[in-house]
């Protein structure tokens, strides 16, 4: 299953729902086949890990992926945002809902 998501790398995300709800964190990572994102510093989980010659191991913290439901962009306000799409000098864009502003550099 792929969805089409309306989230991209880099994109600064609020977290909606869950244990992290309410905290924002940058897209580290966007998996459209999955449905799901990693944020930064956002659904942090400990996993246990067996030495190798690059890692030491022993007990490390990473992200782990958020579905992309649970997460909406922030807009220039501090708020959530949908994310909508216009077509501006020939060119797709995709716009905030909210404001109406372009989210797309």
């Amino acid at each position: 299953m792929s969805l089409k998501l309306k989230i991209k790398k880099g994109d600064k995300v609020i977290v909606l729902s869950g244990e992290d709800k309410g905290k924002t964190g940058e897209v580290v990572k966007a998996m459209p086949k999955e449905g799901k994102v990693v944020v930064q510093g956002i659904n942090l989980v400990k996993r246990h890990t067996k030495p190798s010659q690059t890692t030491p191991g022993g007990i490390v913290t990473k992200e782990a992926p958020i579905h992309v439901s649970n997460v909406a962009i922030v807009a220039s306000d501090g708020k959530a945002t949908k994310v909508g799409y216009q077509e501006k000098d020939g060119k797709k864009v995709r716009v905030a809902r909210r404001s109406g502003e372009v989210i797309d550099k």
